[in-house]
Parts: C-alpha cells; sequence; structure tokens
C-alpha cells in the first residue's frame, strides 16, 4: 500500500504552505525549491540532476507518491519546473471542453492546476502515437516560451498565462521541417536573447529580443535540409560563447554574439535527427537515430577568428539513438540503442561500447541521471533504475508508471529537490525519492 491518498495529500501540502508563507513570509526558495528545471534536461541541458542522498532502491510499486494530478494533455512534453510552478504543453486536457493544444501552468507543491493558455490546434498529422505536441516549454523570470508543432513560438506570463507575442517560425523566417514530425525544440534563454532553430537554409538559427520577439541576428546555414528536434547547448571555447544545434543535415555551431556561422559537421540524410548534443570543453557529442549513429568533435581555433572542428571519431553506429537521449556521467555515454529498449554504456572520448543489456521494460527509452545512478523510462512505461557502472548493467529497481497502457511513455523524466516527476500524457505523478 502507498502512503496518503493524492486528495489527501493535495489539501495537507496546499495548507501546510499557506500556513508557513503566511505566518513567516517564506518563499518558495525558502521552505525547499531552491533549485530549478527551467527546460528541456534542465538549466544546462545535461539531464544530469545535482540532487545527492537519493533513494537507492524503490519498492515493487516505486517510490512514495507525493501527489498525482491531471490536464496535462495528451503529448510528449517534458516539464519545466521553477519556484512554484510547473508547466508542460499538450493536447485534449481533461480539463478543457474542446481538443485544442494548451500551455498549462501546475503548483508544484500540490499538482493543482493554475491556468491554461490555448496556443492553437493539435497535431494530428501521422498515426495516433506521432501526433500531439512534444515541446518543453523554457521559463526565464516572468515568462514561459513554447513552440508548438506548428512552428508558433509562444511567449506568455508565468504569473497568468496571459500572452505577451507569438511568431510563426515559418511566415517570419521561412522555416521548414526535415521530417513530417512538425516542431518540438526548446527555446534557448541566453540573457536578453531567445535562440531557436527555424530550420532551411534562409534562417537556420535566429536570435530574437527575449521580452520583444524582435530579431537580434539570424544565421543562414546553405542547404539545409530543416530543423530536427533538439534543443541548443552553449559550449565556450577560449572565453568565446558557442550555440551547438543539429538539424536534419547533421550538427552545426554559431557565434552566440553575431550570429556568424563557425563550422558543420554534415551526414546522410535520415528519417530524423532528435537527441539534444553533448558539451564538455572543446569536445561536442552527437547522435542520430535511424542506423545512423554518434560521433566526438573537438572544436579548435583558426586563423582571423575561424572556428574549425576535428573528428575525434565519426559516426558510430552503437552510439546511434533515436529519441530518448544520452547522458555523460563521469567519462562515459548512457543512452538507448537507437529505440530497442537495449541500454548501453560508452567511452566518451573512444566511443567504443564497455556494455549493452536488455532492462526489464520495453520499447525505446529515454534517460536521466542523478546521484551516481541513471533513470531509464522504457516505452511501455517501465521506469527503472541502474547503477551509473561502467562495468556492468546493474538494475537495482523497476516499476511500472501508472496509466501508461496506452500510447508510448516518451516523456523524459525530472528530477528536482528530491521528487521525481513523471508526465504520463494526461497525468503528472511527484515522488519522494529523497532518503530519509
Amino acid at each position: 500500500m502507498r502512503g496518503p491518498t493524492s486528495a489527501f495529500v493535495l489539501l495537507r501540502n496546499a495548507f501546510l504552505f499557506t500556513f508557513y508563507a503566511a505566518i513567516s513570509g517564506l518563499t518558495p526558495t525558502s521552505v525547499g525549491l531552491a533549485r530549478e528545471w527551467p527546460t528541456f534536461r534542465g538549466p544546462e541541458r545535461t539531464a544530469v540532476a545535482p540532487d545527492t542522498d537519493l533513494l537507492e532502491a524503490w519498492p515493487a510499486d516505486g517510490p512514495p507518491l507525493v501527489w498525482e494530478t491531471v490536464g496535462a494533455g495528451r503529448g510528449y512534453a517534458s516539464l519545466a519546473i521553477v519556484g512554484d510552478r510547473i508547466y508542460t504543453l499538450g493536447d485534449s486536457l481533461s480539463t478543457a471542453s474542446d481538443k485544442d493544444e494548451y500551455l498549462t501552468c501546475f503548483e508544484r507543491l500540490t499538482g493543482k492546476q493554475v491556468w491554461k493558455t490555448k496556443t492553437g490546434a493539435a497535431w494530428n498529422d501521422g498515426q495516433e502515437s506521432w501526433q500531439s505536441s512534444r515541446s518543453t516549454p523554457t521559463v526565464d523570470g516572468t515568462t514561459v516560451y513554447v513552440l508548438s508543432p506548428f512552428g508558433q513560438l509562444v511567449a506568455c506570463a508565468t504569473k497568468d498565462g496571459r500572452e505577451i507575442f507569438r511568431i510563426d517560425l515559418k511566415a517570419e523566417f521561412a522555416g521548414k521541417k526535415g521530417d513530417g514530425w512538425g516542431y518540438s525544440e526548446s527555446v534557448l534563454i541566453d540573457g536578453n536573447k531567445l535562440v531557436c532553430t527555424p530550420g532551411g537554409d534562409k534562417a537556420t538559427m535566429v536570435a530574437l529580443d527575449k521580452k520583444t520577439g524582435k530579431p537580434l541576428w539570424a544565421c543562414p546555414m546553405q542547404g539545409d535540409r530543416g530543423a530536427g528536434h533538439s534543443s541548443i547547448v552553449i559550449a565556450e571555447l577560449k572565453g568565446r560563447k558557442i550555440y551547438v544545434q543539429t538539424t536534419a543535415s547533421g550538427a552545426f555551431a554559431v557565434d552566440a554574439k553575431t550570429g556568424h556561422f563557425l563550422w558543420a559537421y554534415p551526414i546522410d540524410q535520415t528519417t530524423a535527427v532528435i537527441p539534444t548534443p553533448i558539451v564538455r570543453g572543446d569536445l561536442v557529442f552527437f547522435s542520430a537515430g535511424y542506423k545512423r549513429g554518434g560521433a566526438l568533435l573537438r572544436q579548435v581555433s583558426g586563423p582571423a577568428g575561424a572556428i574549425n572542428v576535428e573528428e575525434v571519431y565519426g559516426l558510430k553506429k552503437d552510439l546511434a539513438n533515436k529519441h530518448g537521449g544520452i547522458v555523460l556521467v563521469g567519462d562515459h555515454l548512457y543512452g538507448d540503442s537507437d529505440d530497442q529498449g537495449i541500454p548501453f554504456c560508452a567511452e566518451l572520448l573512444t566511443g567504443n561500447v564497455v556494455w549493452k543489456t536488455r532492462g526489464s521494460g520495453k520499447g525505446s527509452a529515454s534517460v536521466m541521471a542523478a546521484d551516481g545512478h541513471v533513470y531509464v523510462r522504457f516505452a511501455d512505461g517501465t521506469l527503472a533504475l541502474i547503477k551509473a557502472d561502467p562495468t556492468t548493467y546493474a538494475e537495482i529497481s523497476a516499476f511500472k508508471i501508472p496509466q501508461s497502457e496506452g500510447r508510448p511513455s516518451w516523456s523524459h523524466a525530472v528530477i528536482l529537490d528530491g521528487k521525481l516527476y513523471l508526465r504520463e500524457q494526461d497525468k503528472i505523478f511527484c515522488y519522494d525519492i529523497q532518503q530519509k
């Protein structure tokens, strides 16, 4: 049996938070909500949480459930968590009277829905399991940004969901996708800039004023096939800030200050390019699925301010990853083998796979890491806890996420302040994984 019912917990948490705030003026930060997960894969986009002293094993039915809620809608977006709020994107919400897409906001302590803002029509192209939104919102101060599958970039007020501005990436920048599944990038906020990837060869990457949406610069990449599904990461080389991204054409980099194109590493055309790159120092690792592979590049300074890349190793098929992402823990990469549901561990610097083993779940697996463990979420709704151990696959615990019998369980997990957050279509679950 689990602990208190979700309804009781909702009421208890809401009462306690209100009581503490009323008597002492406490803020969300001062009651244990100090950290943030403001965008896809976290603040540094590594999918590695800083939490420590987490549970090293779970009961058969999972860690203690703190609360569950409804109203997230149909979709595969993950969660952005800042202060006392949680944000996500979905369509056909159980809390809405239509089937349209909404940006939604929930209380972090209770799961209660605070507001919902319509972003547009639902994405219904292709077979049913491919439909719906996949873009995780990005939160910056008083504004939350999200990108619809149709290329509608929408900025809303975090307080009440009021729309601030909207930009059509296709109409404004001749943007295009490199596949037929719609946009799913989580935009990057860097200082006063909002940076995103319309795709195509007119304005492959653009920087906008984050308050107004006014263009600051646009970087074209000749012959670009169109935007992929990954999100931009920041690299630095000798004090120079660089934006690294992948599209359907492969990996490329842009000078963060000027928007000047720096380098590209082209790949043969494939069905879709999805995983977000990994940066460590002057190294860039990226992967593409559908048997394409993963490659490690080294950025090097050239004459007259140029930056080039050298292959540490080229695309290795064993490192292909379709959409579950890859995490770097220590000097090793952990991820799913394409979408086979067979996790692998490989050396970052050589690309050599040191183990590859089928886990307790089935179907494609997304990954994140925290406190010496990798959390592997399989498409069948199994969440497995494995040791981040380069010598062997050591699965410690696993449980079946509730309500995961329908569509694939593809949303990426979030760990923050000792809590594990799982979005499963219309529902969001919050588990306590802090050691007591």
